[in-house]
């Protein structure tokens, strides 16, 4: 079977795409190519309207600049041996401040753990694994905020955390979507979710696209099967009293 099969799409600066599926669609994997961890056997993808060209070490990095990964799971998500103050200084070095003073690299990483509210001084010289998975999940929106890549891949990032945690990430990534203008890739599983932060909507199944357009049109007057079947599958709220409705 073909993870991904055929598949053409494109977005630009400031939206973000949300690609909707099932576990074992094929959602995952297609980001993966996108991040240029895994190979395309076929065809060509294309950034910033050029073939894309990882084809060395020193191109991959150049291409890492512009597009930079949440992951699903928190705690997979950072080497347990390095410290915090480590993890964000990494994102100035490759940002290319490694010559910037102490001082305003300090400045710097007090700035991006703002954004995401959380307080720099009481994070240097802790682990990862000393925070909570949505602190470690808001520590990962501030290296973003550090590296402002031109694209984010925000893979499932609330599917692992507590729901309170869950919103917090989402007002978060939509702000920094605001004020840096990057493009989100959201890859989901959920189309409620989809439907209130997307401006495009792709929906996939077994590797291919099989309804996509603006959420109003694809969520709201779905015309595949699979898309209808999506939307049945979120939870209804009923009032306690209409009991006829259950």
């Amino acid at each position: 079977m073909t993870a991904v099969d055929h598949v053409d799409f494109d977005f630009n600066e400031g939206e973000i795409v949300s690609i909707v599926g099932e576990s074992g669609s094929g959602k995952t994997t297609l980001s993966k190519m996108l991040l240029g961890l895994i190979s395309v056997t076929d065809g060509q993808l294309y950034f910033q309207g050029k073939p894309r060209d990882i084809s060395s070490r020193r191109k991959k990095q150049e291409y890492w600049k512009n597009i930079q990964p949440i992951f699903q799971d928190p705690f997979a998500s950072y080497n347990i041996f390095h410290k915090i103050d480590s993890v964000l200084l990494d994102c100035l070095n490759m940002r290319g401040f490694r010559s910037a003073s102490n001082a305003q690299k300090v400045d710097m990483m007090t700035e991006a753990c703002s954004f995401v509210n959380l307080k720099y001084a009481e994070l240097t010289n802790k682990y990862p694994f000393e925070l909570s998975g949505g602190q470690m999940q808001r520590l990962m929106i501030a290296r973003i905020f550090l590296l402002k890549p031109k694209i984010l891949m925000a893979d499932e990032p609330t599917s692992m955390i507590d729901a309170c945690s869950r919103a917090t990430i989402l007002d978060m990534l939509l702000k920094l979507r605001d004020e840096t203008k990057m493009t989100v890739i959201f890859i989901t599983h959920d189309i409620g979710l989809a439907y209130y932060i997307s401006d495009k909507v792709y929906i996939m199944e077994h590797g291919k696209f099989v309804e996509s357009g603006k959420p109003d049109d694809v969520i709201l007057r779905p015309t595949q099967d699979y898309t209808k079947r999506l939307i049945s599958d979120v939870p209804k709220i009923y009032e306690p009293w209409d009991l006829d409705a259950i």
